[in-house]
């Protein structure tokens, strides 16, 4: 109902019970209504700003999931590639300067590479921040559990925890927030975009049996706003750093990305263009570029199982940014980028 009407009524009321004078009784009025309209406009702009951050949040963990995921889609290839070479070595794995990547796999790879296909197939026409979920939970062990619901014809839909859900959802939990007064919970409060809104603000008042009565529910309403515009502010903090980590984490994995295309491009145009795939008749230099196309597959594949957000303990508490080891990771990408080349 709309605001003035529902003013209106409450001061029909009061006139007509004679509970206060009209004049005093209109002053109330007046204060009341500015502060309610003062409480749903900065709650609006909070709304505004949660919405604005959050949408932006998604769209950059959604880059994230979509890049890991193309990553270990096209791994069919390179071990297509590799398999090819006749009297290869075993590449082993790579532990060095306390760095330790995976030995080369081919039954991993292939189901990794299936289930980022797989994945990246459902996603068609998915809404804003699903992508961005594998993402959460680390796309590569995602791939790799859809590869086996694929493979017994379970719906892809049915994979449960941060990989089935927004996002930001995925981030914050979905259950209720230490802060914003009474245990307010995230979907039905913030995610409702209104709930705090027409219905918080003006519930109850239609029943006021006098000004001095809507002026205490104006300010208890103004109390409310305030307490969700701080559950506002420390979830566009989070979201804001989630953002910034999953930025960085897209430059370092195309970082190694290209330097890995870079090699493996070498080596396919020799085994597949110029149909060379005895190892024993490859030169110094297509043995390394094929050497480091192994480690770099590796490299790849560590970054990918990186989980950008670890599940709380309970509902009632946000999720931890996975900061420490998405750092670690960036570390270990530099290092070894700067290795090889």
């Amino acid at each position: 109902m709309p605001l003035p009407l529902i003013l209106g009524i409450g001061a029909a009321i009061a006139g007509a019970g004679g509970v206060v004078a009209g004049a005093y009784g209109g002053a109330k009025m007046g204060e009341a209504n500015n502060t309610l309209k003062s409480a749903e406009k900065q709650h609006q702009s909070n709304i505004n700003r949660f919405e604005t951050t959050n949408e932006l949040t998604s769209g950059m963990m959604d880059e994230l999931g979509n890049l890991e995921l193309d990553i270990l889609k096209n791994f069919s290839s390179f071990s297509d590639t590799i398999e090819k070479i006749q009297n290869r070595p075993k590449f082993k794995e790579y532990n060095k300067n306390g760095i330790k990547l995976p030995k080369y796999d081919r039954e991993e790879l292939e189901k990794a590479s299936v289930g980022a296909t797989v994945i990246l197939g459902a996603l068609s026409g998915a809404a804003l921040g699903t992508a961005g979920g594998f993402a959460a939970s680390g796309v590569a062990t995602s791939a790799v559990m859809a590869f086996g619901a694929a493979s017994t014809g379970t719906a892809i839909s049915s994979l449960s925890g941060a990989a089935a859900t927004n996002a930001t959802l995925a981030a914050l939990g979905g259950g209720a927030l230490k802060a914003g007064g009474g245990g307010m919970a995230l979907g039905s409060t913030i995610l409702g975009a209104t709930a705090v809104g027409a219905a918080l603000f003006v519930g109850g008042i239609i029943f006021a049996k006098s000004a001095d009565k809507l002026a205490v529910q104006a300010d208890t309403t103004y109390a409310e706003m305030k307490n969700a515009e701080k559950t506002i502010n420390e979830i566009c903090l989070y979201l804001n750093s989630l953002k910034d980590t999953a930025s960085k984490y897209i430059q370092s994995l195309k970082k190694v990305r290209a330097l890995y295309l870079e090699n493996f491009a070498w080596i396919s145009f020799t085994i597949n263009d110029v149909h060379k795939t005895d190892w024993n008749m490859f030169t110094p230099e297509e043995k390394l570029a094929t050497q480091n196309t192994v480690l770099l597959v590796g490299l790849l594949y560590k970054m990918c199982k990186v989980n950008l957000v670890i599940k709380a303990d309970n509902d009632a508490e946000m999720n931890k940014i996975n900061s420490e080891d998405v750092n670690v990771s960036i570390q270990q990408a530099e290092k070894i980028v700067e290795e090889l080349n």
